[in-house]
């Protein structure tokens, strides 16, 4: 018993002793050897190349295909085409299967179908049970050969995406890495094209037929299929289903030329709604089909390979200047990749964490690795790659990717080899020849105001302008009167604002009802608003709990459940420009804005005075003749999640003065004739 308990106690030991080891203690086994699985390959005459692996673990078959296309082909223009066309292979159904046919179908054989097309390659895919393959086969082959596209869908698809172009400036690092492409492969680049409003509209149906019809035929598509199957029974399934598709004209993706010269800039891109920077570093990066390919990855591992780079023990563990940084030299296989170091730091230490990135890399150039270094790291790397062959689906999905790239088909176990091989005096050697601390570009996405001038240490500092562009207007502007305008403006700011009337701000309560996706949403909001500087705060008590939102100085924050979180400017920014076309702030500012009298105007059955303000933007108000009073306004404007142009009416009444102020105490607006919301004022301060 004794004895038992003993071996326990250093059983217990052993294993809590093994638990504290630091990483670079641990000692990695030798790689057992990995048996593949047999790939049997065939061709048809049409151009369609299969690759079959057995694989009877589950009754389960899946079919993939690549396709030879991307967006590389989009014309200049119509970006999106190829994205578009993805989706609504699977999105819009077949001609025999339209969606909701198709939908039904595959939930009630719990199958699953996916097409989508990329840069470089598109894809379709089925995972279905055994026991259905042969039924849903021709479905597959349908929907890929003859799918249906219906316009609605088509609208659908393009209104989604202009949602997404409005949001694309939300996250830092979406946008680092974004316009740091653009500075390494150039702004107009095949390799840099934004989808944008503009291009969205300009794509047709007629467009998206065209395109799928050039790139789904035989010569452009591999399939691989693998599952619980017999392979010469699979191989006539096949031939049968895909053999009459068309074999057409092998798709030539051809990827630019990209010329670099190495240039040393510095670049900024101010983002006031955050108080870190997002900091890249680098150059231009190489090919997959470099001899030191080998070479460069052991070189990455052990500059930037997560917790145990060198970047991540300096930078982040020893000098406390990052709260994420990596980074290595990329290599692509049909265009050079980039060589870039990221790291996110506090805006005060900017320029600090910049220098510790650089000088990282010197230190790879002038000193050499230790031994034990150059070792722990292939031990943690080479482990890690046996997860690239851990099922036959990978295997396959290894197979078919170096067929589609050019690669041969041992590739990987040759750069498994190449990378045993690696020394210390190699990873010096690429430092040297392939790293260039001296001549990199800087992009930095940040606080203006909090980040300062610190980047100027690194030469002339490039402001990058984001800003999305918008499709321009099809209407015509109207014009007027200027001096009738001016005269009605007056008349206006005087109704609004009794003459000799002292104000700053205005406090009201009110309730209002909101439209939203899931109904008509009541909220309580106590909100503040100073004319002088256009601060906002607002409390609104919703169903969810209370929030507090303010604007100071053009930058918003929110408050909720004692979270803040800063508001991005595509928010702040129409909330701050409703204020300034609010007709207290016209008012206010009458003698400093222009105005033009546009005749008058029927509106529900009434006769009114129109006037077009520039304000924040062009808004045209209504108003009462008999007593210049604002009874509507109207502001047509692009809505970036819609991504097009919707004219905003807003009725005033129930007006009543407050210490000389007339305030509509009753609101109600509507977007392209729909209410979206709707407010009563219950009390209203002054100053």
């Amino acid at each position: 018993m004794k004895r038992t308990l003993l071996f326990t106690l250093l059983m217990m030991f052993a294993v809590t002793a093994a638990a504290q080891k630091r990483y670079d203690e641990i000692k990695y086994p030798k790689l057992n050897e990995f048996k593949k699985a047999d790939v049997e390959e065939f061709q048809l005459d049409n151009g369609i190349k299969f690759y079959l692996v057995e694989d009877k673990e589950l009754p389960l078959i899946r079919v993939t295909a690549t396709i030879r296309t991307g967006s590389l082909q989009d014309p200049s223009g119509k970006e999106g085409l190829a994205s578009i066309t993805g989706e609504l292979i699977r999105e819009g159904g077949s001609e025999n299967y339209p969606a909701d046919k198709l939908n039904v179908l595959l939930e009630d054989k719990a199958a699953f179908m996916s097409t989508f097309i990329g840069q470089g390659s598109g894809s379709a895919s089925m995972n279905i049970l055994k026991e259905d393959f042969d039924e849903l086969l021709p479905v597959f082959v349908d929907l890929v050969s003859n799918p249906l596209f219906p316009e609605d869908k088509i609208e659908l698809s393009k209104t989604q995406r202009k949602s997404g172009i409005s949001r694309r400036n939300d996250d830092q690092g979406s946008i680092a890495n974004r316009e740091y492409s653009k500075l390494i492969y150039g702004e107009n680049s095949p390799l840099t094209r934004q989808i944008e409003y503009a291009t969205l509209d300009a794509i047709s149906r007629e467009d998206i037929v065209a395109f799928h019809k050039e790139a789904f035929v035989g010569n452009n598509m591999t399939f691989g299929v693998i599952g619980d199957f017999d392979t010469k029974e699979m191989k006539r399934k096949l031939e049968k289903a895909f053999g009459s598709l068309p074999a057409g004209t092998e798709n030539n993706l051809i990827y630019p030329e990209v010329n670099y010269s190495y240039p040393s800039t510095v670049n900024f891109i101010n983002k006031s709604d955050v108080n870190q920077s997002y900091v890249l570093v680098g150059h231009i990066g190489g090919l997959r089909e470099n001899p030191d390919y080998a070479k460069l990855q052991m070189m990455n591992q052990i500059l930037g390979g997560g917790f145990a780079g060198r970047l991540f023990q300096t930078v982040r563990t020893d000098l406390g200047l990052a709260y994420a940084v990596g980074g290595g030299y990329g290599s692509n296989i049909n265009y050079p990749g980039t060589f870039s170091l990221f790291v996110m730091t506090k805006s005060s230490t900017t320029a600090q964490a910049i220098d510790a990135l650089i000088a990282e890399v010197e230190k790879m150039q002038t000193n050499p690795v230790t031994k034990k270094e150059l070792d722990d790291a292939r031990d943690r790397f080479l482990n890690s790659l046996v997860f690239r062959y851990d099922s036959k689906q990978k295997i396959l999905n290894e197979r078919i990717s170096n067929e589609y790239n050019g690669l041969s088909k041992d590739a990987f176990d040759k750069y498994v080899e190449e990378l045993k091989k690696v020394t210390v005096s190699d990873i010096q050697d690429v430092a040297k020849d392939y790293l260039n601390p001296d001549k990199v570009q800087i992009l930095v996405v940040g606080n203006a105001e909090e980040v300062g001038d610190q980047l100027q240490k690194y030469g002339n500092v490039n402001e990058i302008d984001i800003t999305i562009p918008t499709p321009k207007s099809d209407k015509a502007e109207a014009s007027g009167d200027a001096a009738k305008g001016k005269e009605w403006l007056g008349k206006m700011a005087d109704a609004v604002i009794a003459p000799g009337t002292d104000l700053e701000t205005i406090t009201t309560v009110s309730t209002i009802n909101q439209a939203t996706p899931g109904g008509t949403m009541s909220i309580k909001n106590t909100a503040t608003i100073s004319y002088s500087d256009y601060s906002i705060d607002a409390t609104l008590e919703t169903p969810q709990g209370t929030m507090q939102m303010m604007v100071e100085n053009g930058a918003g924050k929110m408050i909720m459940m004692g979270q803040e979180q800063a508001l991005p400017s595509a928010m702040t920014k129409p909330m701050v420009d409703e204020v300034k076309n609010s007709y207290i702030n016209i008012a206010l500012k009458a003698d400093n804005l222009s105005a033009e009298y546009l005749g008058m105007e029927e509106m529900d059955g009434e006769n009114y005075v129109s006037l077009k303000v520039e304000s924040a933007s062009s808004i045209t108000y209504l108003l009462d003749p008999a007593t210049a009073l604002p009874a509507y306004s109207k502001v047509t404007a692009f809505n970036p999640q819609m991504g097009q142009e919707v004219e905003t009416i807003t009725s005033y009444s129930d007006w009543k003065v407050t210490n000389g102020v007339a305030y509509s105490f009753a609101q109600e607006t509507k977007s392209n004739g729909q209410v979206t919301s709707s407010s009563k004022v219950e009390s209203l301060e002054t100053n």
